[in-house]
């Protein structure tokens, strides 16, 4: 584990609010939905699917995922695909980010991000476009969408049109 994910985790375990991403009052910042990825990238860090699958809301959530073509709408079925995922070591980094806030109770993250993965025993890094939508369901923040999907180009070639 490098030193940069075990301070997200470290940071992570002191502020986990369970089963959940997070608590506010009123509309959020930017800053703050911004924290719910590292939340979550924490989350990937411990290795534990249902922990992971905590992040989501307990109902309506939607996980179109990265390396998967099922469509996950439960929180089961978002644990069996975390279950398959963390065997790869996933770390994230946010490469871009577009934050909006779109009332007090929704807010989404869109952008690019970058995982770094152990495939096959050996380092690999994935691109992919992705969306968190976050939506605060009884004084708790949750994710109530999360769309992932690998770049169809290189980094190199989507940063040079």
């Amino acid at each position: 584990m490098t030193t940069r994910a075990l301070a997200i985790l470290l940071l992570a375990a002191t502020a986990w609010p369970a089963p959940s991403v997070a608590r506010t009052t009123g509309t959020p910042s930017k800053a703050f939905v911004a924290q719910q990825f590292q939340i979550w990238n924490a989350a990937l860090q411990t290795g534990d699917p249902q922990r992971v699958a905590a992040l989501y809301c307990a109902t309506g959530a939607v996980l179109i995922p990265t390396v998967s073509n099922t469509l996950r709408t439960s929180r089961a079925e978002i644990a069996d695909y975390f279950q398959h995922f963390l065997a790869m070591r996933p770390e994230g980094e946010i490469d871009t980010a577009y934050i909006r806030i779109l009332d007090p109770t929704t807010a989404i993250d869109s952008g690019i991000y970058t995982f770094h993965l152990v495939k096959d025993h050996k380092p690999e890094d994935v691109q992919a476009r992705y969306t968190f939508v976050y939506r605060k369901v009884n004084g708790t923040w949750c994710i109530i969408e999360h769309h992932s999907s690998a770049m169809p180009e290189t980094g190199r070639a989507v940063q040079e049109r």
